[in-house]
């Protein structure tokens, strides 16, 4: 961590008056202001979402009935925070705004279920006018408006929010809560409807309580997994469009994902088609076994790797910060993993107390984010004059942040020795009163409290230039490569 010059005041800088309250979530970019046409789109998805969640409440409470729709409801709620929590998972090192989560989830819930819920009985109604199986409607049209719909919210979010996208992650993230609140929507149906009420107008209640058990073993404990795999396909192109500054790849990217998820989906509602139209089990024994498992496993392995991206990414930009005087190697190596993010935590509460602990907290989510930005403007992303002038703009709020959340806990810590980084070398003070250079390590110490020396202000350009616009290019302080 970074020290305080001698004498100064631990005191925050006057662009950060406090550290981030308990209650408080992290910061995030910069605000825009809130025009009349943003506002107008703001209302008008407000407006859609809860008109679709009160035709979905009418149109499974009248089919359903009342007492069915509330068991459907409360089974199908059972697992929506577990799956939710994996995904959040995914998301630790620069978590997403609520309200962004919100949105994807109350989308799928409510608005996807409704445009497909209408699709598909219109369609279903078609094919039975024509003397086709209605089976073809699970095959054929439930994959198509299901996954598009499911879809259409994230990739509002692409459109009208694309800085709050970081990657293939926010995808994965976005795009499967959109998911979840699709499946706990359907599951109500299938546990309420073809579970519960089904076995109580043939038997009574506790047949109706067994098959809602059953469903509840089949459709959640074993194949929940099935919507949020689909829907990560397209979270994955979405993801590959948000960083590619390619219009091509902006393009295709997200299509491309859209149709492997259809296609996928139409696979796995064609597997128990065909075992019903065929008697065969093994059909889909082979299907889920041989195909299913192993794509879920591969999308698994996929998240888990993607999800140390963003800690590999501040290792690999904020150099050109260290190279500047803005940072210091160890706080760039105690940004690299989980781990050591949570160590220095744990130190800035023991130095700084509660304050401390949510100082370093938005610091580091402050620090990734500073990453992000500057990834994404050696991409190529900001296109516009104006775009560029406003990355400019918050990559100085963040320093400045970044700067006066460090005065929260540095400088407070009696066990520390005390030291200088340039931003080429180490000046340290031995315990005999001498001082004198030290070359950085190869792998940073963590931490190295150190006093930075004050940095030059990012320069004004018109453009947004390649790494190194700080001047020349030394050696990196570390390999990047280096944990």
């Amino acid at each position: 961590m970074v020290d305080t010059p001698p004498g100064g005041s631990p005191s925050p800088s006057p662009s950060v008056a406090a550290a981030p309250g308990a209650g408080s979530g992290v910061p995030g970019m910069p605000r825009r202001r809130l025009s009349w046409r943003r506002a107008l789109v703001l209302t008008g998805v407000i407006v859609l979402i809860a008109a679709c969640a009160i035709f979905m409440l009418f149109t499974l409470g009248t089919s359903l009935g009342p007492e069915a729709l509330l068991v459907g409801a409360a089974a199908a709620v059972l697992p929506v925070p577990v799956l939710v929590a994996c995904f959040l998972w995914l998301d630790r090192y620069e978590p997403e705004p609520l309200k962004y989560l919100i949105f994807c989830f109350a989308w799928g819930a409510f608005v996807s279920t409704a445009a497909s819920l209408t699709v598909n009985e219109t369609a279903a109604g078609w094919f039975e006018d024509q003397g086709l199986p209605v089976a073809l409607t699970a095959v054929l049209v439930a994959p198509f408006i299901e996954e598009l719909t499911k879809a259409l919210g994230p990739i509002l979010l692409l459109i009208f929010r694309r800085r709050e996208w970081s990657g293939i992650t926010d995808g994965l993230v976005y795009c499967g809560l959109s998911a979840i609140g699709f499946a706990m929507v359907e599951n109500i149906l299938y546990l309420g409807g073809y579970g519960y009420a089904s076995g109580v107008e043939e038997y009574g209640p506790a047949t109706g309580a067994q098959q809602v058990f059953a469903i509840f073993i089949v459709r959640i404990l074993l194949f929940g997994f099935a919507h949020p795999l689909f829907t990560s396909m397209t979270g994955v192109g979405l993801g590959i469009a948000a960083r590619s500054a390619d219009r091509r790849v902006r393009f295709f990217a997200p299509v491309a994902g859209l149709l492997l998820a259809m296609m996928l989906h139409g696979t796995w509602n064609l597997l128990p088609t065909l075992t019903q139209a065929t008697g065969e089990v093994l059909i889909s024994l082979f299907g889920f076994v041989g195909v299913m498992v192993p794509i879920f496993f591969g999308m698994v392995g996929l998240a888990v790797w993607l999800r140390a991206w963003e800690g590999r990414l501040t290792e690999r930009i904020l150099p050109d910060y260290v190279r500047a005087g803005w940072l210091s190697p160890p706080e760039v190596a105690a940004l690299s993993s989980l781990g050591r993010r949570h160590a220095a935590r744990v130190w800035a509460r023991r130095v700084g107390g509660d304050a401390g602990l949510r100082a370093m907290r938005a610091y580091q989510f402050a620090a990734t984010r500073l990453a992000l930005l500057r990834d994404g403007a050696t991409r190529g992303l900001d296109r516009r004059p104006v775009d560029r002038e406003r990355t400019a703009r918050e990559e100085q709020e963040l320093l400045d942040s970044i700067t006066a959340y460090r005065s929260f806990f540095v400088g407070r810590d009696p066990q520390s020795p005390v030291g200088v980084w340039d931003g080429r070398r180490y000046h340290l003070r031995f315990p005999d009163g001498s001082q004198r250079p030290v070359e950085a390590p190869e792998e940073p110490v963590v931490p190295i409290p150190v006093v930075l020396v004050p940095p030059p202000p990012p320069p004004s350009f018109p453009g947004y230039g390649p790494p190194g616009w700080y001047g020349p290019r030394p050696a990196a302080p570390w390999p990047p490569g280096q944990p």
